[in-house]
Protein backbone atom coordinates (compact mmCIF):
# COMPACT_ATOMS: atom_id res chain seq x y z
CA UNK A 1 0.00 0.00 0.00
CA UNK A 2 3.19 2.26 0.63
CA UNK A 3 3.34 4.83 2.83
CA UNK A 4 0.26 4.64 4.98
CA UNK A 5 -0.41 7.63 8.53
CA UNK A 6 -0.29 5.42 11.56
CA UNK A 7 -4.49 6.41 11.82
CA UNK A 8 -5.00 5.20 8.51
CA UNK A 9 -3.29 2.01 9.34
CA UNK A 10 -5.54 1.20 11.89
CA UNK A 11 -8.50 2.46 10.51
CA UNK A 12 -7.50 0.01 7.54
CA UNK A 13 -6.99 -3.32 10.08
CA UNK A 14 -10.43 -2.46 11.69
CA UNK A 15 -12.47 -2.00 8.40
CA UNK A 16 -10.59 -5.40 7.65
CA UNK A 17 -11.22 -7.02 10.72
CA UNK A 18 -7.42 -7.33 11.05
CA UNK A 19 -4.22 -6.55 12.99
CA UNK A 20 -1.81 -4.40 12.07
CA UNK A 21 1.33 -6.03 12.85
CA UNK A 22 5.17 -4.02 12.90
CA UNK A 23 7.27 -6.55 11.29
CA UNK A 24 10.50 -4.34 10.14
CA UNK A 25 10.94 -1.70 13.40
CA UNK A 26 14.41 -0.69 12.28
CA UNK A 27 13.34 0.47 8.99
CA UNK A 28 12.50 4.36 8.14
CA UNK A 29 9.61 4.04 7.93
CA UNK A 30 8.64 0.92 9.81
CA UNK A 31 7.52 -1.75 8.17
CA UNK A 32 4.12 -3.11 9.09
CA UNK A 33 1.48 -5.95 7.73
CA UNK A 34 -1.94 -6.39 7.91
CA UNK A 35 -2.73 -10.14 9.08
CA UNK A 36 -4.80 -12.10 11.49
CA UNK A 37 -1.81 -12.16 14.41
CA UNK A 38 -3.22 -15.48 15.96
CA UNK A 39 -2.63 -17.31 12.49
CA UNK A 40 1.19 -15.51 12.36
CA UNK A 41 1.98 -17.20 15.50
CA UNK A 42 0.93 -20.26 15.26
CA UNK A 43 2.61 -20.43 11.39
CA UNK A 44 5.82 -18.99 13.38
CA UNK A 45 5.36 -21.72 16.06
CA UNK A 46 5.20 -24.66 13.86
CA UNK A 47 8.26 -23.34 11.34
CA UNK A 48 9.85 -23.29 14.43
CA UNK A 49 8.87 -26.79 16.04
CA UNK A 50 9.82 -28.00 12.67
CA UNK A 51 13.26 -26.44 12.50
CA UNK A 52 13.85 -28.00 15.86
CA UNK A 53 12.51 -31.77 15.07
CA UNK A 54 15.40 -31.29 11.86
CA UNK A 55 18.15 -30.75 14.10
CA UNK A 56 20.38 -33.04 15.04
CA UNK A 57 21.45 -33.20 18.57
CA UNK A 58 25.42 -34.00 19.17
CA UNK A 59 25.75 -36.90 21.71
CA UNK A 60 28.85 -38.20 22.63
CA UNK A 61 29.08 -41.55 23.22
CA UNK A 62 32.07 -43.60 25.18
CA UNK A 63 33.93 -46.13 25.52
CA UNK A 64 35.58 -47.99 28.08
CA UNK A 65 39.02 -49.76 27.00
CA UNK A 66 42.05 -51.65 29.19
CA UNK A 67 45.46 -51.11 28.37
CA UNK A 68 45.64 -55.39 27.92
CA UNK A 69 42.66 -55.72 25.50
CA UNK A 70 42.08 -59.06 24.15
CA UNK A 71 42.36 -58.62 20.31
CA UNK A 72 38.78 -60.40 20.13
CA UNK A 73 37.44 -57.55 22.39
CA UNK A 74 39.16 -54.57 20.94
CA UNK A 75 37.42 -55.72 17.45
CA UNK A 76 34.25 -55.77 19.36
CA UNK A 77 34.87 -52.70 20.72
CA UNK A 78 35.98 -51.01 17.51
CA UNK A 79 32.91 -52.24 15.75
CA UNK A 80 31.06 -50.19 18.83
CA UNK A 81 33.17 -46.98 17.70
CA UNK A 82 32.27 -47.94 14.01
CA UNK A 83 28.80 -47.84 14.28
CA UNK A 84 28.82 -44.48 16.52
CA UNK A 85 30.90 -42.87 13.63
CA UNK A 86 28.59 -43.90 11.49
CA UNK A 87 25.36 -42.26 12.82
CA UNK A 88 27.12 -39.17 12.98
CA UNK A 89 28.03 -38.88 16.90
CA UNK A 90 30.96 -38.48 18.56
CA UNK A 91 32.57 -41.00 20.42
CA UNK A 92 35.01 -40.35 23.72
CA UNK A 93 37.57 -43.40 24.16
CA UNK A 94 38.50 -44.21 27.57
CA UNK A 95 41.84 -46.24 28.95
CA UNK A 96 41.53 -47.08 32.31
CA UNK A 97 44.67 -47.64 34.14
CA UNK A 98 45.30 -49.90 37.62
CA UNK A 99 47.67 -50.98 39.68
CA UNK A 100 50.84 -51.43 37.90
CA UNK A 101 49.50 -50.59 34.34
CA UNK A 102 49.60 -46.92 35.40
CA UNK A 103 53.53 -46.42 35.14
CA UNK A 104 53.21 -47.41 31.40
CA UNK A 105 50.53 -44.64 29.75
CA UNK A 106 52.63 -45.47 26.78
CA UNK A 107 50.49 -48.87 26.31
CA UNK A 108 47.34 -46.80 26.81
CA UNK A 109 48.41 -44.18 24.24
CA UNK A 110 49.46 -46.96 21.71
CA UNK A 111 46.49 -48.26 21.75
CA UNK A 112 44.31 -45.17 21.14
CA UNK A 113 47.03 -44.13 18.36
CA UNK A 114 45.92 -47.65 17.14
CA UNK A 115 41.99 -46.95 17.24
CA UNK A 116 42.22 -43.82 15.60
CA UNK A 117 44.45 -45.71 12.40
CA UNK A 118 41.82 -48.41 11.98
CA UNK A 119 38.42 -45.34 12.13
CA UNK A 120 40.40 -43.07 10.34
CA UNK A 121 38.23 -43.16 6.90
CA UNK A 122 34.77 -42.48 9.60
CA UNK A 123 36.12 -40.17 12.00
CA UNK A 124 39.00 -37.97 12.91
CA UNK A 125 40.72 -37.25 16.58
CA UNK A 126 39.15 -34.47 17.52
CA UNK A 127 41.20 -34.50 20.94
CA UNK A 128 44.52 -36.08 21.40
CA UNK A 129 45.19 -38.71 24.02
CA UNK A 130 45.90 -36.78 27.48
CA UNK A 131 45.76 -38.72 30.84
CA UNK A 132 43.29 -37.60 33.42
CA UNK A 133 44.56 -39.61 36.89
CA UNK A 134 44.21 -43.20 35.85
CA UNK A 135 42.57 -42.61 32.92
CA UNK A 136 43.66 -41.77 29.60
CA UNK A 137 40.96 -39.67 27.04
CA UNK A 138 40.40 -39.25 23.06
CA UNK A 139 37.72 -38.02 21.41
CA UNK A 140 36.72 -39.02 18.06
CA UNK A 141 34.58 -36.81 15.96
CA UNK A 142 33.02 -38.05 12.21
CA UNK A 143 33.44 -36.75 9.52
CA UNK A 144 29.72 -37.47 8.67
CA UNK A 145 27.27 -34.66 10.46
CA UNK A 146 24.63 -36.05 12.05
CA UNK A 147 22.05 -34.85 9.78
CA UNK A 148 23.79 -36.64 6.80
CA UNK A 149 23.74 -40.00 9.13
CA UNK A 150 19.95 -39.91 9.87
CA UNK A 151 19.55 -38.75 6.29
CA UNK A 152 21.55 -41.70 4.93
CA UNK A 153 19.80 -44.32 7.15
CA UNK A 154 16.45 -42.83 6.61
CA UNK A 155 17.06 -43.58 2.46
CA UNK A 156 18.32 -46.97 3.86
CA UNK A 157 15.43 -47.73 5.14
CA UNK A 158 13.00 -46.48 2.66
CA UNK A 159 15.03 -48.77 0.19
CA UNK A 160 14.53 -51.63 2.12
CA UNK A 161 10.80 -50.87 2.42
CA UNK A 162 10.62 -50.78 -1.39
CA UNK A 163 12.81 -53.82 -1.48
CA UNK A 164 10.59 -55.95 1.06
CA UNK A 165 7.15 -54.53 -1.08
CA UNK A 166 9.18 -55.45 -4.45
CA UNK A 167 9.53 -59.04 -3.38
CA UNK A 168 6.56 -59.71 -0.71
CA UNK A 169 7.30 -63.07 1.36
CA UNK A 170 11.06 -63.52 -0.34
CA UNK A 171 12.75 -63.06 2.81
CA UNK A 172 10.40 -65.48 5.22
CA UNK A 173 9.60 -67.94 2.72
CA UNK A 174 13.10 -67.81 0.48
CA UNK A 175 14.72 -70.85 3.09
CA UNK A 176 11.63 -73.11 3.18
CA UNK A 177 12.31 -73.33 -1.17
CA UNK A 178 15.12 -74.09 -1.22
CA UNK A 179 15.12 -76.43 1.78
CA UNK A 180 14.35 -80.01 -0.08
CA UNK A 181 11.43 -81.42 0.96
CA UNK A 182 12.00 -84.77 3.38
CA UNK A 183 10.96 -88.23 1.74
CA UNK A 184 9.68 -90.80 3.90
CA UNK A 185 11.75 -93.30 5.53
CA UNK A 186 11.12 -96.84 4.49
CA UNK A 187 11.30 -99.35 7.86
Amino acid sequence: MGIVPLAKALELAQEYDLDLVEVAANARPPVCKLMDYGKFKYESAMKAREARKNQAHTVIKEMKLRPKIDPHDYDTKKGHVVRFLKQGDKVKITIMFRGREQSRPELGYRLLQRLAEDVQDLGFVESNPKQDGRNMIMVLGPHKKKTEAMAEAREAQAARKAEAKANPGRSQNASDAEAPAEEPAEA
